[in-house]
């Protein structure tokens, strides 16, 4: 794979470490001791930030002049093969209504959001910085990305693929109600080949019913589908259920989309 720019962006707000104190006058070996104690606490705390900081999209400048869309994935080691296929068709989201709307790409791995890049509406740069993002074991961080998506303007639609939910269910039903007040939906395509994936499904329900959203299956396997749902839910995140209802017969995922929309009332 040929190298790509680096899109990645995460914050580094904490100052840097303070040097080491000098070793108490008269050396000795209780002052080598303190010295190598004190060196291995402050390295340990500088590398706190790097782990715990998440992405998040450069700051508005101006009004949006297209409603947003947020494509957040899962990307933990065991969700590989669903990464694979996401990252094959993310143009669709893009490519259903040419300059009508931006997407940014948000990702977690490694208990963090490492993932968020600029929003944009060129097909070609969404695939390409899909492209550059890999899976990193650890825990989900689907609310950081919630969080993140209500920070900015003109947002309509998170659509997350995903698993499993392993945060605060509280503050996770807090955000779905404030992302609901202002109109975002949340749309999860939940991978339900891990048997354990299927105890989180009312989780995901009760917080994509709360924003207005819904909850469809999601299968890796089937790449021509999830086409066929991101081109929907881009269509739904432009002009909302009118439009979608417009375009269903030539759009294959927008009856499965209006189907799981009805589910909710």
């Amino acid at each position: 794979m040929p190298d790509k720019p680096n899109f990645i962006l995460v914050r580094d707000d904490a100052p840097p470490p303070a040097p080491p104190p000098p070793p108490p006058s008269g050396g000795g070996l209780l002052a080598r001791v303190l010295t190598k104690v004190t060196t291995a606490i402050t390295s340990a705390a500088a590398s706190l930030p790097a782990a715990f900081t998440h992405a998040e999209p450069p700051a508005d400048i101006g009004a949006p002049s297209r409603p947003r869309l947020v494509f957040a994935v899962d990307a933990t080691a065991s969700r590989e093969p669903a990464w694979t296929a996401a990252r094959q068709v993310t143009d669709a989201l893009v490519k259903a209504l040419p300059g009508e709307l931006d997407v940014a790409l948000a990702v977690h791995g490694g208990s963090r959001v490492h993932t968020f890049t600029p929003f944009t509406d060129d097909a070609r740069t969404l695939r390409d910085l899909a492209a550059g993002v890999d899976c990193h074991a650890g825990m989900t961080r689907l609310l950081p990305i919630l969080a993140t998506s209500l920070k900015r303007q003109a947002v309509r639609v998170v659509i997350y693929i995903g698993d499993v939910f392993e945060e605060s269910l509280p503050q996770g039903r807090q955000l779905a109600d404030q992302m609901g007040a202002r109109g975002i939906k949340l749309i999860v395509l939940h991978d339900t080949t891990d048997r354990g994936a299927r105890r989180d499904a009312e989780v995901f329900w009760d917080l994509a019913k709360r924003t207005g959203g819904c909850v469809l299956p999601f299968d890796a396997t089937a790449s021509g589908r999830l086409r066929d749902i991101l081109s929907a839910v881009a269509v739904y995140a432009v002009g909302g259920e009118k439009l979608l209802r417009e375009r269903r017969h030539g759009l294959p995922g927008a009856v499965a989309l209006l189907e799981h929309l009805d589910r909710r009332r």
